[in-house]
């Protein structure tokens, strides 16, 4: 999986800051490479994002680009004047072991979806994200039958129709009629077509 990375590795400028946590991460690994404020993995996946380190950059919100960052392991957000970030933000993060905010923001998805969740002067460490398809009492996630959890990101899961089965809740056995749906499809956009293709035909003819 290869992202469009130059939008979320530009839009702080400078570089990767030395003692920030994308920093310390990168450091410790070979095959790793910086580039802007990313830290990215060489062979087999070159070019895929497993740090981004935007703090200190002065954001009230997250980058145009940030969803292009979903590979990473770590991200750093401290010194922000970030006011919210909707855990929705971190959809298709499953990835995501460790994030640093600003003190006053919750970890996304709240703090049961974290193994740690630790202080330390101006910023918040969130560490360990829960798997809550594993989970049990509080954290369990019941999808209904003939479906699978997933895990789709802190505190985010997706349901996922097993086998054959698709549709509404996975009530529907065999595969997906392709066919058909497109047969419809054609036949409606044809229609409509040909309907206001006749309507501006008669507005021309009359005038």
């Amino acid at each position: 999986m290869v992202t469009n990375i130059a939008d979320v590795c530009s839009c702080c400028p400078g570089p990767v800051r030395s003692g920030s946590s994308v920093a310390r991460y990168c450091a410790v690994r070979p095959g790793l490479a910086l580039q802007g404020r990313c830290c990215l993995r060489g062979e087999p996946e070159p070019g895929v994002i497993v740090g981004l380190d935007l703090g200190n950059c002065s954001l009230t919100s997250l980058c145009a680009g940030f969803p292009d960052a979903s590979t990473a392991v770590v991200i750093d957000l401290t010194e922000n004047p970030l006011e919210n970030i909707p855990s929705t933000s971190f959809q298709g993060f499953t990835r995501l072991q460790s994030i640093s905010l600003p003190r006053a923001l919750q970890c996304p998805g709240g703090s049961m979806a974290w193994d740690l969740n630790t202080t330390l002067g101006d910023s918040r460490t969130c560490q360990g994200q829960r798997n809550l398809c594993n989970s049990s009492g509080e954290l369990a996630w019941l999808c209904p039958e003939n479906s699978q959890c997933s895990p789709d990101g802190p505190g985010l899961v997706q349901c996922l129709c097993s086998g054959n089965y698709h549709g509404y809740k996975c009530l529907r056995e065999g595969t997906f009629p392709l066919l058909l749906f497109y047969g419809i499809l054609g036949a409606v956009t044809t229609t409509l077509s040909l309907l206001a293709w006749g309507s501006q035909r008669r507005k021309a003819k009359a005038s």
